[in-house]
């Protein structure tokens, strides 16, 4: 978030909109779609002005702010003020995959050392038949149905209520090999980027 602090000035030493409004997005965890349903805009909206294909009049910058209670005078300011948010609606989850396999993230991970997921496996869901491995730890709940986990040469279905930890460095796989939707609470650090 240090990097995001300073970004203030443009290439051309002027106020720089686009950019300003990605770190801000990026800062409260948001995709620019999900900034974008937050603030009643379009998504295309909310890439155009990042990208600075088009300069949004005040009113359009002041609702699109106002969805995740961000004054238009910090905005504006040249540092930006860390934003120490604590609780998360439901909507305000950072959706990563959709589809069979669902990830919503917690937050941003880049500003935290632990990346929490709310994950939902659709039956016959699979992380893929190459297996997972990365530098961390990572461990979760399974909330409703069932997912089976392989975890190097051991491989268990683990059913509501049962949960894992494990070293991530280890080959790895989640598959959703019941018939009704898994729903699981995972957490991982170093985050996953």
């Amino acid at each position: 978030m240090h990097a995001m602090e300073n970004a203030a000035e443009g290439a051309g030493g002027g106020f720089n909109v686009g950019e300003r409004l990605c770190l801000v997005r990026k800062q409260h965890g948001l995709s620019q779609r999900a900034l974008a349903v937050k603030a009643g805009v379009t998504h295309s909206l909310v890439s155009l002005i990042e990208k600075n294909k088009v300069s949004p009049s005040v009113a359009s910058l002041k609702k699109i702010l106002e969805a995740i209670n961000y004054p238009l005078t910090d905005f504006f300011a040249l540092t930006l003020p860390p934003v120490d948010q604590v609780f998360y609606r439901a909507d305000e989850l950072t959706p990563l995959s959709t589809g069979a396999l669902t990830l919503l993230q917690v937050g941003d991970a880049k500003s935290h050392s632990v990346q929490i997921f709310h994950e939902f496996y659709e039956p016959g869901a699979d992380t893929g038949e190459t297996m997972l491995q990365h530098e961390a730890e990572e461990g979760g709940v399974v909330v409703a149905g069932a997912l089976e986990l392989t975890v190097g040469s051991q491989t268990r279905i683990l059913k509501k209520g049962d949960a894992f930890l494990f070293d991530s460095r280890q080959p790895h796989r989640y598959r959703n090999v019941g018939t009704e939707r898994c729903e699981v609470v995972s957490a991982c650090t170093p985050p996953y980027l």
